[in-house]
């Protein structure tokens, strides 16, 4: 049996506007332009692929099954701004079909610099989450995939999971599967499951890639690359960005028609073989077979699948450095709105704009990004990190 795991991530932060040396003004925010992005995004992937998949869970009376994860800061802005996109993703919570997982409140680095913020983050997402859908989580995505073995020892140590997400990083499985159940080493209570990045880039950034060998790719060529799993694994995690739906693959690829067939072609390749299950089903049909140890820091980044698209230079380093600096002023001041801002400040995707990996010719880095290099990335941040500054110690 090959049960198919879909796990779609959401997020947009809150977007700095340009804040010089001699800006005053609190609002760091660029309302406009995240507005802009937010309703370019709904209209585009959030509206229709949300809308497909209840279709197709209603479609296939439970045989259909996903999971989300999104972030606070993008349920923040769907509240506020497409109520209407919420709602679907509620009908779809109510359906009983979806699993919506926990994660940090802010899609931020925490887990590398602040536990106490890292626990406040992911308790503030869970909250969420409950208030929302009506769930409380039992599977942890962190960041960016950002995983080790600390990770799931800290995890485990709260009460309530019974699984960590992590990416399938070749040079740490060596000739193990991604599709089988993982432990963490030294945890027998704690199950891993493992992203098969192969499959999931086919979809995600090999979809409409007319020089790739695989293409076009079809839903039932795809199905049967999953029926073929069943020789050696057990399931099959698809994880991925939700904007890949109508973003990333836009609508004149063929996206929304692959999404739409594809769970007929899986459960109809090989009749009783394959099925769709959610995260904590996977967990409680699966049993792990093997550690699968993870002693450095991995995550779904790049083809390096490490911490360098957010550490990978000074500025960053820097950066996070004076901005987890101001942790205990900024909490001590008591101040909701300064720790809103500082907290939004803690967003992984400002430090990624500061990234000098690919910056000559790196269309990731570049997606969203309303700068014109690192460089002037960093100096905006900085700019705002000081003006926080001065306003937390005003409140000592």
């Amino acid at each position: 049996m090959a049960s198919v795991c879909f796990y779609f991530q959401l997020h947009q932060p809150y977007r700095l506007r340009r804040y010089s040396v001699f800006d005053t003004g609190t609002n760091y925010f660029d309302e406009h332009r995240n507005r802009q992005i937010l309703d370019r995004i709904a209209h585009k992937c959030y509206q229709p692929t949300t809308q497909i998949i209840l279709d197709l869970v209603r479609k296939h009376e439970g045989k259909f099954r996903v999971a989300y994860s999104l972030t606070g800061c993008i349920l923040e802005q769907l509240r506020d701004h497409h109520p209407a996109v919420l709602k679907i993703f509620q009908d779809l919570a109510a359906t009983g079909c979806v699993e919506f997982l926990n994660e940090t409140y802010h899609h931020s680095l925490a887990f590398l610099y602040s536990r106490d913020e890292f626990k406040a983050q992911i308790t503030l997402h869970a909250k969420l989450v409950q208030e929302l859908f009506g769930q409380t989580p039992k599977v942890f995505r962190n960041t960016e995939l950002i995983y080790n073995n600390e990770l799931a020892s800290y995890i485990s140590s709260l009460g309530g999971y019974d699984g960590v997400i992590s990416e399938g990083a070749d040079h740490v499985l060596g000739k193990q599967s991604p599709d089988l159940l993982y432990r963490p080493p030294n945890n027998q209570k704690m199950k891993l499951l493992l992203k098969n990045y192969r499959l999931s880039d086919d979809i995600a950034f090999r979809f409409s890639n007319r020089s790739w060998a695989g293409w076009p790719l079809t839903a039932d060529k795809f199905a049967k690359s999953i029926d073929s799993i069943n020789a050696t694994g057990k399931m099959c995690n698809l994880f991925m960005d939700y904007e890949t739906f109508g973003e990333h693959q836009w609508v004149e690829t063929g996206i929304f028609e692959f999404l739409k067939a594809l769970p007929d072609e899986i459960l109809k390749v090989n009749p009783g073989a394959n099925d769709f299950l959610t995260p904590s089903e996977c967990l409680k049909k699966y049993e792990p077979v093997a550690e699968y140890d993870v002693p450095h820091m991995i995550s779904w980044a790049d083809t390096e699948r490490d911490l360098s698209a957010w550490l990978g230079n000074a500025m960053q380093s820097n950066a996070l450095h004076e901005m987890y600096k101001l942790e205990t002023a900024v909490k001590a001041a008591d101040d909701a709105i300064l720790l809103r801002d500082w907290r939004r400040l803690s967003t992984s995707d400002h430090y990624y704009y500061m990234c000098t990996k690919y910056f000559a010719d790196g269309d990731v880095h570049k997606y969203f990004n309303p700068y014109e290099s690192p460089y002037d990335s960093y100096i905006n941040f900085m700019n705002v990190m000081d003006n926080l500054k001065t306003r937390s110690e005003a409140k000592e």
